[in-house]
């Protein structure tokens, strides 16, 4: 491999006595070293690499040219919403008033910070309806657990403890019967019908049967087709009736900013993804927000501890108090305090006036690409999507070529590659999701790029196959890969032997 642009291995660009390095000389006690016990000493050295200072800043100089993110290109990564994070967003979260705090010190000597989470817990209740939020939970799933676990407590104080199964639509995502069965819940699921939506004749006959034994449904909407689940008023109408509540999956709230209210639809408890909606940066798996809000009158179960208005209102206080029917601690302190503060700096960036733009935008992106593809790529539920759409592969299966197969082709285009294969529900799934802060240029070039992929599945269907062929790493073989993966360097030169 030409090693100019990509970098090897920093163990590979080690050379015995180099260093990068200068510590000063230490003394303890008047002496000039001090021997650390032997119980705390390593049997042998660290098999560390030994280079020089420029060797360092340029072997990861170099490597970092392989990121790829939204401020690199258009990145459609449908479900996940990777939206554009911008640079004040950064700034704030940056400044020294707010990196210096302690969440030890006194409520009295950091007001800001508590101004800032209770500012952002009463905007994400504005935007959605509901009464009051925590933002606690440190990522969306923890959110899901916490939501759930505020629907077992309301039950439990009922002293309905008959009520442990959660009615998922198999349209969900895949954390919802996850969290559910840590929460100690059974899964019961709903069927959706040919057009994506959640298949109410169904859902009545499961109630009719099970009806005292659910505690909750959880609902993902838009779900993850994309699809507005049009029969919420009879659904919740349908929970209700037989006591359980209604739970709302807030990943995909993108869509419906500025659109509806899901505390308006009847939903009690719900989650956000407060990484996804609000801008803040969260690939390779961190770092995430999962705030939950309630309507009026589960309040008392939330999580401690809370940031509440002085009765006077012109100071904040942290209570960690005794909440009798409170959840407790579900992490510690108040979840992640800078995703909150990227959160809170959008938010405010936007007002009220550009907020209300964000559902329509990323429904008009979605829907441009959907159509303007839809004759080459196989659309199995056509009509009218929000915030993202599913294809099923490309129109003309007789190529051979997968969607695993168009994903890497776009890598060499330069761009990133949508989610494939989810949802299960089709088997070649190909979902977009591209965001309302993206240009009608930006899409209207990636449409170009996947218009020339379906031809060249067709003309040169070995030239899409073997992709991708611009990228420091080519087709790699998935399976060996999670089954015997590699990790460290000492084992990559066994394996050479």
């Amino acid at each position: 491999m030409n090693n100019k642009l990509y970098g090897n291995l920093i163990f590979e660009l080690s050379r015995a006595g180099h260093r990068g390095y200068s510590l000063p000389t230490n003394s303890f006690e008047g002496h000039t070293t001090k021997e650390l016990p032997a119980t705390l000493r390593r049997a042998e050295d660290a098999a560390l690499p030994e280079c020089d200072e420029m060797t360092v800043v340029r072997h990861y100089t170099n490597h970092s040219a392989n990121n790829f993110g939204v401020n690199n290109g258009f990145y459609p990564l449908g479900s996940c919403t990777m939206k554009y994070n911008p640079v004040i967003n950064e700034e704030i979260a940056a400044m020294k008033e707010f990196t210096s705090l302690h969440p030890l010190q006194p409520a009295e000597t950091c007001q800001g910070a508590l101004e800032v989470y209770y500012g952002l817990q009463q905007s994400l209740a504005a935007l959605t309806g509901l009464s009051e939020f925590t933002l606690n939970p440190c990522a969306g799933a923890h959110g899901e657990l916490t939501g759930l676990m505020v629907i077992r407590a309301y039950h439990m104080s009922r002293n309905d403890n008959k009520r442990t199964k959660v009615i998922i639509p198999d349209s969900a995502h895949g954390t919802n019967p996850a969290s559910a069965a840590v929460c100690g819940l059974d899964v019961i699921e709903v069927k959706s019908r040919e057009n994506g939506l959640v298949d109410v004749e169904d859902l009545k006959q499961l109630v009719a049967n099970q009806g005292e034994e659910v505690a909750a449904m959880m609902m993902t909407n838009p779900n993850t087709l994309g699809l507005f689940e049009q029969d919420i008023p009879e659904i919740q109408r349908i929970i209700h009736e037989c006591g359980g509540l209604m739970y709302y999956d807030g990943a995909n709230l993108n869509p419906m900013l500025g659109v509806c209210r899901p505390g308006d639809m009847g939903f009690d408890v719900m989650h956000i993804n407060l990484h996804k909606t609000f801008s803040t940066p969260h690939g390779g798996g961190g770092p995430g927000s999962g705030p939950i809000g309630v309507r009026s009158g589960l309040e008392e179960f939330l999580p401690t501890p809370r940031v509440i208005l002085s009765d006077d209102d012109t100071t904040l206080r942290v209570e960690t108090g005794d909440y009798e029917k409170s959840l407790g601690s579900i992490g510690s302190f108040f979840g992640n305090f800078g995703v909150v503060l990227r959160a809170y700096t959008y938010i405010l960036s936007l007002g009220n006036e550009n907020i209300k733009m964000v559902g329509p935008l990323a429904t008009l992106n979605a829907n441009y690409i959907k159509d303007s593809l839809k004759d080459v790529y196989e659309l199995p539920i056509d009509g009218l999507c929000k915030h993202e759409f599913v294809f099923d592969g490309l129109k003309d299966k007789s190529t051979g070529v997968t969607t695993m197969d168009v994903a890497k082709r776009l890598l060499d285009y330069g761009y990133h590659a949508p989610t494939i294969y989810f949802p299960l529900l089709f088997h070649e799934s190909l979902m977009v999701e591209p965001t309302e802060n993206e240009s009608k240029e930006t899409i209207d070039g990636f449409i170009c790029v996947m218009r020339k992929i379906a031809e060249e599945a067709s003309t040169i269907p070995d030239e899409v196959k073997s992709a991708p062929h611009n990228t420091p790493i080519g087709r790699v073989d998935d399976v060996l890969a999670a089954k015997h993966p590699i990790v460290t360097y000492k084992q990559m030169i066994n394996d050479k032997n």
